[in-house]
């Protein structure tokens, strides 16, 4: 995790995010790709080929420029490289280009979460990103200082194409000196006998380094739920999960999970695309 893309509203939740990638990348001896995106009041190629002739969109950009500045100079970041960028376009749009851009390992990103009309009809950027992105992405809620991993959930279905988010999230946790809780959700819709449970689990683990990784069967009403009760439960730093993207998810992850935990969860939550 060394190059890391911090997309910044200049609120206090993308402050939340640049403090936990600064954490990051000191761990990493990383390196860190702050942007800011001006969404423009048109759409159309044309006025994207042309917004840098327009005053008042200079404005806009000479005032986000020194916000970044601003940002820059905080305490927190020093001694970390730091590249700055702005772009005209639209936030998740730019923020997914970036990332591939700059082939980054680790996008990190605020979130104040989204709930009734907001969340039906319209929904973050950062749902959008964690939908879209095949880079990992990492959703910081609130202040984590000092960003701890230590316990990190991570939720399957322990199914063949589980098996590369799987290893990225293993990864993830080696690089912190994590313990891993693996963790499948027991519905009343996709309910396993702990027996039957257990065998999928184990063949999943087949080859694999268990020795700081336990595995967990949890009954509740329904995944999104019993993620985040379980997670409670054992008092979790760090929620991780697979996603599908446009897809959706698995069939055991069946409809919109990775977005609703970002939506709902008060965990940091990292997303590893299938």
């Amino acid at each position: 995790m060394k190059r890391i893309l911090v997309p910044t509203d200049f609120s206090k939740h993308a402050e939340y995010a640049l403090k936990v990638a600064a954490q990051i990348a000191k761990k990493n001896d990383g390196e860190i790709f702050l942007v800011h995106m001006l969404e423009l009041p048109t759409s159309g190629n044309d006025a994207l080929s042309t917004a840098h002739e327009i005053p008042e969109l200079m404005l806009f950009k000479n005032a986000a420029v020194n916000k970044l500045d601003t940002v820059m100079n905080a305490d927190f970041l020093e001694g970390i490289k730091i590249s700055k960028m702005i772009q005209f376009e639209m936030a998740f749009d730019g923020i997914v280009k970036n990332g591939k851009a700059h082939n980054v390992d680790l996008i990190v990103m605020g979130s104040h979460g989204a709930s009734g009309f907001q969340e039906m009809f319209i929904g973050s950027n950062t749902e959008k990103v964690v939908r879209n992105s095949d880079i990992p992405v990492l959703v910081i809620k609130r202040d984590e200082d000092p960003f701890s991993a230590q316990k990190f959930v991570f939720a399957s279905d322990f199914s063949e194409e589980a098996k590369k988010p799987f290893q990225k999230a293993l990864s993830f946790a080696q690089g912190f000196g994590a313990h891993l809780h693996l963790v499948n959700i027991n519905t009343p819709n996709n309910f396993k006998s702990t027996k039957v449970a257990q065998q999928t689990m184990a063949e999943f683990l087949t080859g694999v380094d268990t020795s700081s990784i336990t595995t967990h069967i949890y009954n509740d009403v329904n995944v999104e739920k019993g993620i985040l009760h379980f997670a409670k439960s054992i008092d979790a730093d760090l929620i991780g999960m697979s996603t599908h993207g446009r897809k959706g998810l698995s069939h055991f992850f069946n409809g919109s999970i990775s977005e609703d935990l970002v939506n709902h969860a008060k965990r940091p939550v990292i997303t590893f695309k299938i």
